[in-house]
This record gives C-alpha cells, structure tokens and sequence, in this order.
C-alpha cells in the first residue's frame, strides 16, 4: 500500500505540472493570437483556465485527501469541495460549448446566418461562462452549507466523549426542565476550565477524506446525477442532432455548397467532430470516479480494492491535460499557434549567441 500511494503521488505530481503548462500555454496562444480568438477558442481558454485550478489546486488537494491526515473538519471539507467546483465547471462549459456549435452548424446557411451573429456574441458569452461559474461554486460548495458528514465525521473518531469532564461540573444547568418559551426560556452554562483547547475542538479533527466529509447522497444524486450526466447527456444529444441532420441532408454539405465556401464547411464539420471527441474523452476520464461513489453508496459493504480510488483520481484529472491537447492536435492552427508560442518563450530563455566587442 504504500509503495501504491507513493507512486500516486509521484504520478499526480507529474501530471500536475503538465497540466498549468499545456493549460497555460492555452490560454497564452488565444491572448496573442487574434486570429485564434474565434468563440470556440474563447472557450477552450475558459475550460483551460478551470484545469489551471485543477492542476494548481486540485490535484494537491486531492493528494492531501488520499492520505487521509488528521485534519479540521471544514480545512478538509474546503479541500474535498475545490475539485467538485472545477469539475461542474468544466461540465457546464462543455454543455455551452455544444451549445453554441449546434446553433452556429444549424444557422449557417446564408438566409440565417446573421440570426447566429445577433443571437450570439462575446458579451453574451461571456455573461453564459459568468453564469456557469456561478452554478458551479454554489453547487461545488453545497457540502460547505449543510450537506455534509459532520456530526458522523465526529462520532466516528469518538472525540465527543472528550468533552465531558471528569471531575464534577463547577456549574449546573439552569432550566433543563422548562417548557420552551423562546430562544432565553432555557440556558445551558458549562464550565470548562480544566479543558484544553485540544479537547474542547477534537470533535472537528479526524481523518481526511472525501468519504469522510461529504455525504454520498451529494456526490450522487446531486454532483453525479444533476451536475454532471445531465450536461453531458444533452451535449451528446446535441451533437447526436448534428449529425443525423447532415446524413439526412438537412444541413448543407460541402459537395452543395459553392467552391470558396467548401474550406468553411469542412472546417466546421471537423471542429464539431473534434468537440464530440473531447466530449467522449471527458467522459470516459470523469465517469469511473462517479460510478466508484454511486457504488459505495447502493452498496456500502462492498469492499473496493485499494488502487481503485487513487486510479479513478488520477483518470479524472488527465482529463484536464488530454482535452486541450487533443483539441490542438485535431485542430492544425491553433496547434501551429501553441508551437509558435512555445518556440518564442524557449528562445527568450536561451542565452545570446552574439558575440559583444571587448572594450
């Protein structure tokens, strides 16, 4: 086992690292490329900024649950709900970005094309990628309102039979008996003098993992169900439409079109294949995790094996270095674009090759 966590951890660290620098780089090409700052690249460069935080924070993050150190209980709460967080993000932008495909391939024909430019537009983008970061911390950080683990979190550690004291109570409880009457019917005073502060706070220390703080019902029927199989379900639906139009002939092929305009279509086509991909590979990367959870929920005596959970972990963040990379490699510009800016940041670190006169 703990050969199994320090090889995790050596992976995680690695992929760490890959991740700021392909998202980074991301986002560097849409900033200094005009020509790459389409509203599909604008995008990308928002669901690259969410696996910035994934690679930063939430890869560390998730390090730090795996080896379960003792921890305060809402430290470790903060620390299992960051992830959620970037996780329905990238979700919701997905979500978007099929959105916008299915409208800009459907309203391209040239009696309503200018129906997508007004309906669609950069503010009106940027307002939807607003939106979604506001769904996604409200729902990432439900577990920080209620919904958690933390009177379990406690009893589990048996930490609350520390807080009674030994010794008689200096100070009796007045008006245990009364009938409710309002919030100064009935006081409870006891004295702790004789307790430290370890004692009194050790209800709020144990363990830390994402099992331990945050409830199954959540991670479920909330995060797996509504936050995540929803959005994906309708974006494949979306582009499922997409393309049984086009095979039906619904939509204007290439071969219909005039000559200047076949190079457009075409690009259109291969973007829209290239987002269907990134959709699959999310998918496939994100959904063991889930179903791990939804497992431990219909069937809590079912005993998983050890490596399980830090594999699922590790499948859910290569997520964020695989999308962006198969997105460069499907698309040859923006590629082209990534290696120019690579190129020109490993010849800013190069020394000189000039040779200066002595004087």
């Amino acid at each position: 086992m703990e050969y199994l966590m320090t090889g995790y951890i050596v992976l995680e660290s690695v992929l760490a690292v890959l991740v700021i620098s392909i998202n980074l780089l991301v986002c560097t090409t849409v900033y200094l490329h005009k020509e790459m700052r389409s509203l599909t690249s604008c995008l990308i460069a928002c669901l690259a900024v969410a696996d910035l935080g994934v690679g930063a924070l939430g890869i560390p993050f998730s390090v730090m649950l795996s080896l379960r150190r003792t921890l305060c209980f809402y430290t470790c709460l903060f620390m299992a709900c960051f992830p959620l967080v970037t996780a329905q993000f990238s979700v919701l932008v997905i979500l978007v970005i099929a959105v916008n495909t299915h409208l800009k391939t459907r309203l391209r024909s040239r009696r309503v094309r200018a129906v997508y430019q007004v309906l669609v537009n950069k503010r009106r983008l940027l307002a939807a990628v607003f939106l979604c970061w506001l769904a996604s911390v409200l729902a990432g950080f439900t577990p920080l309102m209620g919904w958690n683990r933390l009177q379990s979190f406690g009893e589990d550690q048996g930490n609350r039979s520390a807080l009674t004291s030994s010794g008689p109570s200096e100070r009796s409880i007045i008006g245990q008996h009364l009938p409710y009457g309002g919030f100064l019917s009935k006081v409870y005073v006891r004295y702790r003098r004789n307790q430290t502060y370890a004692q009194i706070h050790a209800s709020h220390l144990g363990p830390c993992s994402l099992e331990a703080v945050v409830s199954p019902e959540y991670l479920v029927y909330f995060h797996f169900l509504a936050g995540t199989l929803l959005p994906l379900v309708a974006s494949l639906a979306l582009y499922t439409d997409l393309f049984f139009c086009q095979v039906r002939g619904q939509l204007p092929s290439p071969r219909e079109t005039h000559a200047p305009c076949r190079p457009a279509k075409r690009r259109e086509n291969r973007t829209a294949r290239t987002l269907l991909l990134m959709l699959a590979l999310f998918s496939l990367c994100s959904l063991p995790r889930h179903l791990t959870s939804t497992m431990r929920l219909f069937r809590p005596t079912c005993s998983l094996p050890s490596w399980l959970p830090p594999l699922t972990a590790l499948l859910s963040h290569l997520n964020s270095l695989a999308c962006p990379l198969l997105y460069a490699a499907r698309r040859r510009e923006f590629g082209a674009a990534m290696l120019s800016v690579l190129g020109r940041g490993l010849s800013r670190g190069r020394p000189s090759n000039k040779v200066y006169p002595r004087v």
